[in-house]
């Protein structure tokens, strides 16, 4: 192992590790560094399919994204997805691995840690530096012996820490100095700095709190960042959906209404909409919500069939029903387009067993299978779904495979790229090249395309669509270009302001070639 390392750890889960981590790599990146994010052992269910066909923390290829470089499984090697309480889908280096409850992961470590290290060390050999996110907290005790992720990477990189506390939810003080008077005398010294996150406000007013937490622990905080509003970034965790939830619904825009699903994951498909101008997007926690939503999506989800169960059980069949019969859309994306279905069968208890009635708006049957589908795709819209044949590009990553029967596809796969042999190759995806399906009406349709309105011609040209159905004038493709614009500089963005906020200076010192 060559690289040098920065670490970056946390007071606590959500305080924004995932968002420094980026921000510190695209700024490295633009001072000429070659570097890789890494992250040992990641629990999301927001994930991504890498140009190798593996599947990591959706956080990892936004930090890749930074970087410069293509996201790859040795970025995070351990991807844990929760399917209840007390069990997870386990993905190593991209492939999944088992289904476990967390004692019995446990008893794992060895030959985990084992691929953790051989991850880090193929990435040390290739890059100059490797900036590492933590979990969760780093004086997590009652997990020393069994850590993958913290400390036990930090000692193996030999790297410095910087620690990330989140004002915004109150008692910082508390964070820091207690974090730090838990951590062992050699973690303690390895750490270099301490970032203040999201502060709202005037920060001058914070003059004295940074004063005190210096004086206190000995340690330089680098900078208190304010929050940033309106930041379009991925996030790894669902704690941001909140805000979205208050989202309100307006006359001369398309209002969106996203199911919110227990288990609900890759909910950054959405990120694009709440970029357009046009559209209001809000997340839907109870059937009487649905009544003002122009178009509903059933989002993907890691349980299928509990959540169609929750579904069916909070009532959401009849204003499901009575949304389609009023002429409005429904989309169902990966677990929600196999909830549309007459059935979903689980016939090697990849979930819970057994036959379940779906919600019998597409006349399509899922099997789920004991083997994921990942890979990245390239499709075009067919004439029933838009006119316009604009490429899409995403990926899919679903356990099941879904028959269509009288139902028209969605998508023409142009291309897929799965792995042949450990090596890439583009091949078809889906029998006869197709993706999803879409009713006659042309107001019901799913697919298994994650991303699927990343690409702006595709989603400005179903946006008009819906536009001309509540008798506003379509807009021009360049509204969704420029949107779509703004996303891709977001890193940027947010590196800059980053680094109007921090003194990166002296955290960098020794790190940098």
């Amino acid at each position: 192992m060559t690289a040098r390392a920065l670490a970056v750890l946390g007071t606590g889960s959500d305080v924004g590790k995932s968002l420094i981590t980026a921000g510190i790599c695209r700024l490295l990146h633009r001072a000429g560094v070659r570097l890789a994010p890494f992250k040992a052992q990641n629990m999301s269910l927001n994930s991504f399919v890498t140009p190798e066909s593996g599947e990591i923390g959706r956080a990892q290829a936004l930090q890749a994204e930074a970087c410069g470089i293509s996201p790859h499984v040795d970025m995070n090697p351990i991807l844990l997805k929760p399917e209840s309480e007390n069990c997870s889908q386990v993905v190593i280096r991209g492939r999944v691995w088992c289904k476990q409850d967390a004692a019995t992961y446990f008893d794992q470590r060895a030959r985990l840690w084992s691929i953790v290290k051989g991850s880090y060390a193929r990435l040390a050999s290739q890059y100059e530096v490797i900036v590492i996110e933590g979990a969760g907290s780093a004086a997590e005790v009652n997990l020393r012996d069994r850590d993958l992720v913290n400390w036990p990477v930090v000692k193996l990189a030999d790297a410095r820490v910087v620690l990330v506390a989140d004002i915004e939810r109150g008692g910082v003080f508390a964070q820091v100095l207690g974090t730090l008077d838990l951590l062992e005398p050699d973690e303690r010294a390895r750490v270099t700095g301490i970032i203040i996150n999201k502060f709202r406000g005037d920060a001058n007013l914070f003059t004295a709190g940074v004063s005190f937490l210096e004086s206190r622990s000995g340690i330089p905080v680098l900078g208190v960042v304010p929050f940033l509003h309106d930041l379009l970034l991925d996030q790894e965790d669902s704690l941001d959906l909140e805000r979205h939830r208050q989202a309100e619904f307006l006359p001369d825009r398309i209002n969106i209404g996203v199911m919110l699903l227990p288990h609900m994951s890759n909910f950054t498909d959405f990120n694009p909409l709440f970029a357009e101008p046009d559209v209001a997007v809000k997340y839907i926690a109870t059937p009487s919500l649905l009544a003002d939503a122009d178009i509903v999506i059933i989002p993907g989800s890691k349980n299928t069939l509990v959540d169609l169960s929750h579904v069916q059980k909070q009532g959401y069949g009849s204003a499901l029903d009575r949304h389609v019969c009023s002429g409005r859309e429904l989309v169902g994306i990966c677990g929600g387009y196999q909830m549309l279905g007459r059935t979903i069968s689980d016939p090697y208890a990849v979930e819970r067993g057994g036959i379940s009635s779906g919600l019998g708006y597409l006349d399509v049957e899922t099997e789920l299978g004991k083997k994921k589908c990942t890979m990245q795709v390239e499709a075009i819209p067919t004439d029933s779904l838009v006119s316009d044949q604009s490429i899409v590009r995403g990926y899919q990553v679903h356990m099941g495979v879904t028959v269509c029967r009288t139902e028209q596809p969605c998508f023409r796969i142009q291309r897929g790229v799965a792995p042949t042999g450990g090596d890439h190759a583009l091949i078809p995806t889906t029998e006869k090249g197709c993706d999803g399906a879409i009713r006659k009406d042309g107001l019901v349709w799913g697919t298994y395309i994650h991303g699927v309105f990343d690409e702006p011609h595709f989603r400005r040209a179903w946006l008009n669509r819906a536009r001309m159905r509540k008798g506003l004038s379509p807009l021009e493709r360049h509204t969704s270009t420029l949107v779509t614009a703004r996303l891709q500089g977001e890193l940027d963005r947010w590196a800059d302001h980053l680094s109007r906020s921090v003194d990166l200076s002296s955290l960098l010192t020794g790190v940098t070639p």
